[in-house]
This record gives C-alpha cells, structure tokens and sequence, in this order.
C-alpha cells in the first residue's frame, strides 16, 4: 500500500513522485521544480491556512478581472518583474555563444495594451490623428547586426495618449496611436505620434490592491512601444523611452533598459526634416533597432 501519511518534507517528494509517468520530459522538469520551490516557499514563511486562502481570493480575482481588453495576470506578472525576467532569458538565449562588439536592440516587457491587427499605414504618416498629447516624429532605421539594412521589415506601434491613457481605457474602443509601417529599400522607416508620459498602470483593480499594500507606486515612465520584425531575423518586443520622463528609475514593470532612453528634441513651429508644415511646437526622436539572425 502506498504511504498515506506525510510530514512537511516527505509530502512535497510524493506529489514530485505521481509525475513519474508523464511523457513530456519539459513539462515535467517544469512541474517538478514549480511543486519543490512551491513547497518550499510554504515552508519558508510557515504559510497560514488564511494566507493561502487570501492568496486563492486574490487569484480568483485576478481571472474576473480580465476580459478582451484587460489582462490582470499580465499586469501582475509584470509588477513582480517575472515578465522581465523571462525576457531577459529569452534574450540572453539568443545571444548565447554570439560574439561581436555590435549589440542587438534590447527587449523589455509587451505589458497589457498590445491590440493585435492594428492598421498597417504608409511611411510619413500620422498614426495618432486627434489624440491628445505633443506631436513627435519618430525616425531611424531597421538593421541587422553587421549594419545591413533591412527592407520591408515591420513595426507595430502602440502607445499611450499625453494623458497616459490607452486606447483600450477608452469608452469608444477604437483603435488609437497604434498601426504597422515597414522600413522602406534602405531600411528607413518614419512617423508621427506623440511624446508619451508617464501613467499609472491600473490601479482599480487586484493588483492595484497589491502594489498599494506593497507601498509602491503604480508610475511607468513615458514610453512608445515597439514589436520590430524581419524575415530571417528574431523579432525584438521593445519601448523607446522618454529621456527626461519621472519614474525612470523606478518603472512599476521593471522594463527600462538605459539602451532605450531616448532624447526627444524639441523643435519649434516649422517645416519638419520629412516635410510636413508643423504649425505648433513638436518634437524628434531618433532610434535605430539591430535585430538578431533567426538562426544567430
């Protein structure tokens, strides 16, 4: 007969030991790791039958706080720096026996505001049309990691407005300051949105609970999101960030990286380097993204 009784360390082999039949050799190395720190953690801080139902309630409400637009468990994950720290795995994978002096665009966390299928619109143009917010032109070019260009690769953009408010927060649920451009034959691309600012992550929810019963702030520093993608080559999720922006270096996610601190130059009224007749202050942000071969 099996053992039917277990002690505070003897219980945590015994769930380990009911994985002995699995078949997916990665699923298994996962689960058995998850259950020994799981376990272990318990143990760690004598956990109480109350904290651990508190622990299930706050849980329970992070799923009834997600819909199609809202991801609490996202928001949560990134609170605790776990999405960064993924990203910074995955990363440090895909360098993994590179060599060269020449560094790849930094990724940092997608947070909970990426919209799949925004609009995919021509160079030049203006993806944030009546939001609110200082107009910015955005300019650079896509590259792998030798210098070459890279044409036709796509960016799919998205920001918050100059309020800090997404399109998603809005009451009229179309889409804003968000669409896809592809660099043109030298690998330039261009576009113009706003300067971001910083904004609260939500508050109004679980993990709002959490953050204030942690005595943090909920702050990100301002920042324009980016996926960069190319044929042949690993797509990169980034932000650029705002150079002078308040909470950079105490971002609610973790995701700033001094790579993407971007100066924002402020211009007067004026024809734009693109062009356009600019009949108010704006400003120019310039970032060139270096993306990893696939098979690097």
């Amino acid at each position: 007969m099996a053992q039917l009784e277990y002690d505070t360390l003897s219980l945590t082999d015994a769930v380990i030991g009911r994985l002995a039949d699995c078949q997916d050799p990665r699923f298994k190395q996962v689960m058995t790791s998850l259950v020994r720190h799981l376990h272990a953690f318990a143990r760690d801080v004598d956990l109480k039958a109350d904290e651990w139902f508190a622990a299930i309630q706050f849980l329970t409400a992070c799923g009834q706080a997600c819909d199609e637009k809202r991801q609490e468990f996202i928001l949560l994950s990134d609170t605790l720096g776990l999405s960064m720290l993924v990203v910074a795995l995955e990363h440090a994978r895909a360098l993994k026996g590179r060599s060269g002096a020449t560094q790849p665009t930094d990724a940092t966390v997608q947070g909970p505001f990426y919209w799949e299928g925004a609009p995919e619109l021509p160079l030049g143009s203006d993806i944030a049309e009546g939001v609110a917010g200082e107009p910015a032109l955005y300019s650079g070019r896509v590259t792998d990691l030798e210098g070459r260009p890279l044409a036709g690769a796509l960016l799919d953009v998205w920001s918050g407005d100059g309020e800090g408010m997404y399109d998603m927060q809005r009451e009229d649920g179309g889409m804003r300051a968000r669409a896809r451009v592809r660099t043109d034959s030298e690998g330039r691309y261009w576009f113009w949105s706003i300067r971001p600012t910083y904004y609260p992550v939500p508050t109004d929810g679980p993990v709002g609970a959490m953050l204030r019963r942690m005595g943090r702030h909920p702050n990100r520093p301002g920042h324009i999101h980016m996926k960069v993608s190319a044929p042949g080559h690993r797509e990169v999720t980034t932000h650029l960030f705002v150079k002078d922006s308040p909470y950079l270096d105490s971002d609610a996610v973790f995701g700033v990286r001094e790579s993407l601190i971007v100066e924002f130059e402020r211009c007067e009224p004026g024809t734009a380097v693109d062009g356009r007749r600019m009949d108010s202050p704006y400003h120019v942000a310039h970032y060139d993204f270096r993306l990893i071969p696939e098979h690097a």
